[in-house]
């Protein structure tokens, strides 16, 4: 593939009505502050309470604005993720497979709110991320730990964070949130099938509809 080939970005749904959000939070906490200058004595339960959702909205809003402008770059190489905490780059040449996590429980089959890669190898030189990011991603997972523990898929102790050095097979020794993240990836794989795991909020469209762009990027790749 080249160059000739078109490059694919996708914007995060989190990102999504972010400076309306934002500017709606910020009129109802001056709205509610004016109106508790006069029915403070009257009401000050009520309007403590409307003030602090009020913030909760800004808040909210702000973690929208701040969301990057473009979660996915997809080119003829590879796959390029920027979250608010960083980013990763994943070659298209690493990934066996690319699919929407499900999971059969007891009753039925789970979909999660993920799209899972598993790679060829989890070989830190084919995923290049950034640390900050690896660190943040270790507490965003919490979700899927809870789930498989809830399910049996994992033990308690396999889900605590495991800061020993990792060890790739080239015998590189990676420490610190990289060698954490590396562990968590290939626990979740025995759980799940899968190293890394993309959320939904991350997409512009149904895990469905993103798996099979996804597939298809990587196809093309293969073909060129």
């Amino acid at each position: 593939m080249t160059s000739q080939l078109p490059c694919i970005t996708i914007k995060p749904n989190a990102k999504r009505h972010g400076l309306f959000i934002t500017l709606l939070g910020l009129l109802l906490i001056l709205f509610f502050t004016l109106l508790s200058q006069y029915f403070w004595h009257d009401a000050r339960f009520v309007l403590m309470f409307c003030i602090l959702a009020s913030i909760v909205t800004l808040v909210i809003g702000l973690f929208k604005v701040f969301e990057p402008k473009v979660s996915f770059k997809l080119t003829p190489e590879a796959i390029n993720f920027r979250h608010r905490y960083g980013k990763w780059r994943l070659a298209w040449s690493s990934v066996r497979l690319i699919r929407q996590v499900r999971e059969t429980t007891a009753f039925s089959t789970e979909a999660l709110p993920y799209i899972g890669i598993k790679l060829n190898a989890l070989i830190p030189n084919e995923l290049s991320i950034s640390p900050r990011l690896a660190n943040r991603l270790i507490h965003e997972q919490k979700g899927l730990l809870i789930f498989c523990i809830n399910n049996q898929l994992l033990t308690t102790e396999q889900s605590v964070i495991n800061f020993s050095p990792y060890k790739t097979s080239t015998g590189e020794v990676i420490k610190g949130p990289l060698a954490a993240f590396f562990h968590q990836c290939e626990v979740l794989h025995k759980a799940l099938g899968y190293h890394l795991y993309i959320n939904i909020s991350s997409m512009d469209r149904n895990p469905e509809e993103f798996a099979n762009l996804l597939n298809q990027c990587k196809l093309n790749a293969a073909n060129h």
